[in-house]
């Protein structure tokens, strides 16, 4: 097994080799754009690591992970049109940078480059990862309109929540493990069983996202924090301070998130202290335990070595073991 630096390493250098100029430029350059943005590229080196775990070489799984992260960026494209996002990891967004036009088309090409990765594989193994990978595509988009529809809804559920998430952020989490144990060719048992490791450390990690979106530090976050709550966004948070306060916390907590104040620092502040005073944060850090745990408990059904077992939650305890 290898770091993840060395695996980011390997998708980075990939890339390289990937990225060559095409025409018309105005299509391929935005592509190339995102693509240079960076990030920790989490869900490749998953990928890679999974390949790995099952007894092959990460380079065989390298546009397996590559196609991965390119759905992933061409979401990104997307979500950044339709929530009107000025800045991407500090940069302009591509229909900043470009227009909105060319950032739906550059998105698009992305979403058929992805699939076309996979034709480098065999007939078996190719239909296996585009099965999976449409299916994901498909859940993907079903999160983010739910997502979107919650945002004109009072009355979202936590199953509701918990759904959203599941299919906006941690299909793809799952689903980039599962390439790469598709691609070492396990038995289904272990492509059924790494699949659901992931899904559960995704959860767990987006709902760690939405706790140190409002407690988190923000030299150390990497986003602005109280951002949520500026958005008036229904995170699990609010949803857990919503079903356990009392009817007048209940009225302001509601009568805040209604409200687009230009001095934020009043409403954020107030938020956090309903958040706590009601037992949300703390039950939203059980949560967050309680996926952890459950991706974990996946490990024992494993058929790999002990090791191997310990690479995996080692990996999960350090994507969860953020700064607050």
């Amino acid at each position: 097994m290898q770091s993840v630096t060395q695996y980011q390493s390997y998708i980075s250098d990939y890339l390289k080799t990937f990225k060559n100029a095409k025409e018309p430029q105005t299509l391929y350059e935005p592509v190339a754009y995102i693509l240079s943005l960076g990030g920790k590229r989490l869900r490749p080196v998953l990928t890679l690591m999974t390949a790995e775990i099952f007894g092959t070489s990460c380079q065989r799984a390298l546009d397996a992970a590559l196609a991965v992260e390119l759905f992933h960026n061409f979401s990104l494209i997307h979500d950044d049109i339709m929530d009107a996002a000025p800045l991407r990891r500090g940069k302009q967004t591509v229909h900043e940078k470009w227009n909105t036009n060319t950032g739906i088309l550059s998105g698009d090409a992305m979403l058929i480059m992805a699939y076309r990765l996979f034709e480098t594989y065999e007939p078996e193994t190719f239909h296996e990862l585009a099965k999976l990978f449409s299916k994901t595509a498909l859940e993907v988009c079903e999160g983010q309109q739910y997502d979107m529809d919650f945002e004109n809804r009072d009355d979202v559920t936590i199953p509701e929540y918990l759904k959203m998430i599941e299919y906006k952020t941690a299909v793809l989490v799952g689903a980039a493990m599962q390439m790469g144990a598709i691609v070492a060719k396990t038995d289904s048992e272990n492509k059924n069983h790494i699949y659901q490791f992931g899904k559960n450390l995704g959860i767990a990690f987006q709902l760690q996202d939405d706790y140190l979106d409002a407690f988190g530090n923000p030299e150390t976050f990497g986003k602005r924090v109280g951002g949520d709550i500026i958005e008036n966004k229904k995170t699990y948070l609010y949803l857990k301070a919503i079903a356990f306060s009392k009817a007048i916390d209940q009225q302001e907590l509601k009568h805040l998130y209604s409200i687009n104040p230009t001095d934020t620092t009043h409403k954020i502040n107030t938020v956090k202290q309903l958040f706590i005073s009601s037992g949300a944060a703390e039950a939203t850090k059980t949560e967050i335990k309680n996926y952890t745990d459950k991706a974990f408990e996946v490990l024992d059904t494993l058929r790999i070595s002990d090791d191997k077992k310990t690479v995996l939650r080692q990996f999960g305890k350090q994507l969860m073991d953020r700064n607050v």
